[in-house]
């Protein structure tokens, strides 16, 4: 069955398949979810990051150059009243920083904000991969159960044909009545509808477990 996506009916999964922590490795990896959630992660790690920093945005600093004639620029009066100057050309440069009450009492609290939601981050990763795990030993067994009972209904599909050959052949030569003839072509019906039910079943749980998995059913099989 070609449409089985890469898989003998005939054979058990088990036994085409890589070994099922294999399988779970290789999901950590690739699964979408998974990838979600490391994405999320790393976004309040960097989170995190800019909040140790962010005390930052009050400083500022400045530098420039003026050049003349080294003349003096009055900026004030001292104690005694004489006028204050400073030179008005050549390199100047300083810091500027305030602080807001906010950030003074604040800053504590985000950082723990900060940290917290990162720390939880982490821990629903564990807890997805654990649901991960459990979601795909149980699509992993039904695909197994569900392989196994397509197996016997191929069998049975073929049974029915063939007994329908032969009733074919015994009508041509009037052996039969019409009656026998009908009884066999719907027992052939009957086991052909349910084995293309269960066939869908069984590709249902196959492209169930690539979702879950992130990679094609033919990346997953043995070498």
């Amino acid at each position: 069955m070609s449409d089985t996506t890469f898989l003998d009916v005939d054979q058990d999964i088990a036994v085409q398949l890589m070994p099922f922590d294999d399988l779970v490795r290789i999901a950590l990896n690739y699964s979408p979810i998974m990838k979600y959630q490391s994405e999320v992660i790393n976004s309040l790690n960097s989170g995190r990051n800019l909040a140790k920093v962010q005390i930052l945005q009050n400083a500022s600093g400045f530098a420039n150059y003026s050049g003349g004639n080294q003349s003096l620029v009055t900026t004030g009066l001292n104690q005694l009243g004489e006028p204050l100057g400073q030179i008005a050309n050549g390199y100047r440069a300083g810091v500027d920083f305030r602080i807001s009450l906010y950030d003074l009492f604040g800053r504590k609290h985000l950082l723990k904000q900060a940290d917290a939601n990162y720390r939880a981050s982490v821990v629903q990763k564990d807890i997805i991969e654990l649901q991960l795990r459990r979601e795909m030993i149980t699509i992993y067994q039904d695909m197994i159960t569900s392989q196994q009972v397509l197996k016997y209904r191929l069998m049975d599909e073929q049974s029915a044909m063939a007994a329908l050959r032969i009733i074919e052949a015994e009508n041509q030569k009037g052996r039969v009545t019409s009656e026998v003839f009908a009884t066999a072509t719907n027992r052939y019906v009957e086991t052909k509808v349910i084995t293309e039910q269960v066939k869908g079943d069984f590709l249902k749980n196959v492209h169930q477990f690539e979702s879950l998995v992130g990679v094609p059913i033919q990346r997953m099989k043995r070498f």
